[in-house]
């Protein structure tokens, strides 16, 4: 018999927390870089009243149409287990209309962004067919969902399962920013506005590269041996594979396809056959002593990714990229790739029950 609702107090959390994380990255990505907040005079709702802006162009509007149809959905999903449905499909979309109000009002005092009326109807656009498809497919995310029963089956179960699914996400989301090395993450320098500690050598970079993605494939590949349930050894190097893809995608859809494999050097090949043999020694630990061995793997990586000198190949490479639409998408990507580590980091330290 199908259930058509989740009983009450036994309710997935997972779409709450995806609903939560991409709400807080839209706001992010719409407000980013944050910097020379000032007050032009302008009333705050004059963009509202506003003429067709000379520059939008069908992939601008397609774009932002695109970018509020996840928040649309997952809030459609979340609120639908606790509301009526017409009632979880208005405030999903006029909640998502609203956000993207309240951020194109906010960007009339960022020098750097420009508030649109085109803007906020894309948004509530895509809020409003995004809610829709939730009240429709979400529920396949929720207790009772095909969806969530495969989930269910194939992760660690529970909140801690939850919690690393996100966190796996949010990292494939990191190797969409094309201004790191591969697996590059926890650089804070760009954030803090701090120099290189070293300076530029060759062979001091391959070292260096080596190492940190040597590090970092060793935890994400632990991380994902943790997370699987049946598959200790595909689900890792699944998600390796996964994130070279993305990699090259990035690369080759930010800048230009010549630069698709720019993140194949040397220092990163040496470091990928590292890590994996690393991680397949450790395969033979108990589930605690990867976990911690995960957790120490990644605090190297990230201290070695903060050393890491400034790399003039990179630089160059770099000075074909046009950020243009992908401003948004690139202080996104800049953040969750600064941030991860550190978030990851409590999640490989809580304590679990070995399996």
């Amino acid at each position: 018999m199908r259930r058509d609702a989740p009983p009450a107090g036994k309710r997935a959390p997972l779409p709450l927390y995806l609903a939560g994380a991409y709400t807080l990255l839209a706001i992010y990505g719409s407000l980013h870089p944050f910097a020379g907040w000032r007050d032009s005079g302008v009333a705050p709702l004059a963009f509202l009243a506003s003429g067709w802006l000379r520059y939008t162009t069908s992939f601008d509007l397609v774009v932002n149409t695109l970018a509020y149809l996840p928040l649309g959905f997952l809030w459609a999903t979340v609120l639908s287990t606790r509301l009526p449905a017409f009632a979880a499909f208005l405030l999903a979309a006029l909640g998502g209309g609203l956000l993207s109000l309240g951020v194109e009002t906010a960007q009339n005092y960022l020098p750097s962004r420009v508030p649109s009326h085109l803007d906020l109807a894309c948004n509530s656009l895509g809020a409003l067919l995004g809610a829709a498809a939730g009240l429709r497919w979400g529920r396949a995310l929720l207790d009772g969902g095909r969806l969530h029963a495969w989930r269910e089956r194939r992760f660690l179960p529970g909140l801690a399962g939850d919690r690393g699914l996100l966190l796996v996400g949010l990292w494939l989301l990191t190797q969409l920013n094309p201004e790191t090395f591969l697996f590059g993450n926890g650089n804070l320098r760009g954030l803090l506005g701090l120099p290189a500690a070293l300076e530029f050598a060759a062979g001091r970079v391959i070292e260096l590269e080596m190492g940190a993605v040597a590090a970092h494939t060793l935890a994400i590949a632990l991380i994902g041996s943790r997370l699987a349930a049946n598959h200790p050894v595909l689900l890792p190097l699944a998600l390796l594979g996964a994130a070279l893809l993305v990699k090259s995608f990035a690369l080759m859809l930010l800048m230009e396809s010549v630069h698709g494999f720019a993140w194949l050097t040397p220092g990163a090949l040496g470091g990928l056959a590292l890590g994996v043999m690393l991680w397949a020694g450790a395969l033979n630990l108990s589930a605690g002593e990867r976990q911690a061995f995960a957790a120490m793997a990644l605090m190297l990586a990230t201290v070695l990714a903060n050393l890491m000198p400034d790399n003039p190949y990179l630089e160059h490479t770099l000075g074909a990229w046009r950020q243009g639409h992908f401003l948004n998408f690139n202080g996104l990507t800049r953040l969750a790739s600064s941030l991860w580590p550190f978030l990851a980091l409590p999640w490989l330290m809580l304590p679990r029950k070995e399996t």
